[in-house]
């Protein structure tokens, strides 16, 4: 995987991450309906192009197969896709973000378990906790900081 940090965000490339977004949540946030992963999607178009540092993953064909986005120093987003999972891209993409961007805290929903564990395993742990989302959801949040 050649980790690339986006400098033009194109119509196909946000449209590729859309749908590795869409595939790895349905994949690994089990406690999101069908209709709740439709509402938020229409959000997430936006997100890519806002994000201040937005950094893909490309597979050997220039394919993009997994990305994240970061503020400052804050992990907002982490996601995989899914037929590329378990082959340590998250940690590449991970200790690329802690060692270019400084990357030291994040959020993960308590019902993602796997995140969760993963992001521990890097070497973060939880520090707080909230009943729901940012958008006041019944999704409780870990926020987490790297040790």
């Amino acid at each position: 995987m050649e980790i690339i940090k986006v400098i033009e965000r194109t119509p196909l490339l946000l449209q590729q991450l859309l749908e590795i977004w869409e595939k790895s949540v349905k994949a690994t946030h089990l406690f999101l309906s069908d209709d709740e992963i439709q509402n938020i999607k229409e959000y997430v178009p936006q997100a890519l192009r806002e994000i201040p540092h937005l950094i893909v993953g490309e597979n050997e064909n220039s394919v993009p197969i997994a990305f994240m986005g970061i503020h400052g120093q804050k992990l907002e987003m982490l996601f995989i896709a899914v037929e590329e999972r378990g082959k340590g891209l998250g940690k590449k993409l991970l200790r690329y973000g802690i060692e270019n961007f400084e990357v030291n805290e994040l959020t993960v929903n308590e019902q993602n378990p796997l995140a969760k564990g993963f992001y521990e395993y890097m070497g973060f742990q939880v520090y707080k906790r909230t009943d729901s989302d940012e958008q006041g959801n019944p999704y409780p949040l870990l926020y987490m900081k790297l040790n």
